[in-house]
């Protein structure tokens, strides 16, 4: 296949884009691809190297994220990520997290599965993985559970409106009126939480400080807005994204059954396999060497990480699901020093790796509390898709009660 063949956008690469990937990791390491005026990167050791070294900027963030979340730190480098970050980071991970959080997170687990008791088949997708991670969110934020359906809506709208490639105008449109309604929402809760601060993430980033300044409203709500976005699309995904993997392996799902010290491997291995994140960009400040060649300053750079993450250069056999494989170090995985991408790597690695764990482990540990056996109920009719996140809309299960 020459370059000029290389179709990033087609149904079939929707479909299945994993035998492109071997192609393009193989015989074109480094391509212009014109379509996306972008170099395009899919090697491991490439796109680590995208992801650590600074004279690739988080510019690209200025289009792709700042017009509808407001500026975030995403898009901030040196000393002003690092402020920012540091203001959310403890509360999502360490003590805080297992305190203050894990609670929330068990209680919105359990409220969600009560449902599952009085059947024996469910869209696990629908039911549980699409709601789970925004109402810890919510919780996480000291927000009302009655407002959950506005929530869900924003969620969507957003998530729509970064799949959608062409930017059709309703979706478009759609998206910057929900901006507007979680402006409106949002507001007077951040006013009123500087005045009476609470035990939450919100109250938090309303009395932090920044160089003796304290955020704005409009830092505050950006940062929400985007953690609605990122925080929940990437566990939504990953948790229907493993439970397949897992269903799709009896064997290995009976192995994380008896030992639920395995639902991290499960997860760790699912985020290797099947990442949510299949493409991040960068904008290049400098000239840089790569595997196949050089990349320009100021060039857009479109990172495969579905690519780096089945690269049998860094894993062994990567197109087979294995909890026990001995390449991935699980206890590294959640942390900046992982061995794997799909949370990111270097001074921009995601800050809610450690809480993602805790709800995967928690959301797992409960189904199959729940449960004495669970299986697919349309095995053939599953189907994953995505361009830039990738994950299943559907993932009905029949299953057995305890």
């Amino acid at each position: 296949m020459n370059v000029a063949s290389i179709n990033l956008f087609s149904p079939e690469f929707d479909a299945n884009p994993y035998p492109l990937y071997q192609e393009i990791r193989e015989n074109h390491p480094l391509f212009y691809y014109a379509e996306a005026d972008a170099y395009v990167l899919s090697r491991f050791n490439d796109v680590s190297l995208a992801f650590k070294n600074p004279a690739f900027t988080v510019k690209n963030y200025e289009f792709q994220s700042e017009p509808l979340h407001g500026r975030t730190f995403i898009q901030m480098d040196g000393s002003e990520h690092s402020k920012y970050r540091n203001i959310v980071a403890p509360s999502i991970r360490g003590r805080e997290l297992m305190q203050n959080i894990v609670p929330i997170i068990e209680q919105t687990a359990r409220e969600l599965y009560q449902p599952f008791k009085e059947k024996n088949t469910a869209d696990f997708a629908v039911e549980f993985a699409a709601r789970f991670p925004i109402l810890v969110i919510v919780g996480l934020l000291g927000l009302d559970k009655k407002d959950e359906s506005s929530f869900l809506t924003w969620y969507r709208t957003f998530v729509d409106f970064i799949a959608d490639l062409g930017r059709t105008p309703e979706i478009t449109e759609a998206a910057f009126r929900t901006k507007e309604e979680i402006t409106d929402y949002l507001l007077p809760i951040i006013a009123h939480k500087r005045d009476n601060p609470a035990d939450d993430l919100l109250s938090t980033m309303c009395q932090s400080e920044i160089d003796g300044v304290r955020m704005s409203d409009q830092e505050i709500k950006a940062f929400i807005s985007l953690l609605i976005t990122a925080g929940g699309e990437s566990t939504d995904k990953m948790l229907s994204l493993t439970l397949r993997n897992l269903l799709m392996h009896p064997e290995q799902l009976e192995a994380v059954r008896h030992d639920r010290s395995l639902i991290a491997n499960a997860f760790a291995e699912s985020l290797r396999f099947s990442p949510v994140t299949h493409r991040i960009m960068r904008i290049t400040s400098e000239e840089v060497e790569v595997s196949g060649g050089t990349i320009p300053a100021e060039a857009k750079v479109i990172m495969l990480l579905g690519a780096a993450q089945h690269d049998k250069q860094q894993f062994d056999q990567p197109e087979q699901f294995n909890i026990f494989r001995e390449d991935l170090d699980v206890e590294k995985a959640f942390s900046g020093s992982a061995n794997h991408m799909a949370f990111g790597a270097g001074r921009h690695f995601c800050v809610g790796a450690m809480l993602a764990k805790v709800e995967m482990e928690v959301a797992f540990d409960q189904l199959l509390d729940l449960t004495t056996s669970i299986e697919l109920a349309e095995p053939d009719n599953i189907r994953e898709q995505g361009l830039f996140t990738r994950g299943i809309e559907h993932l009905k299960i029949n299953y057995t009660l305890s």
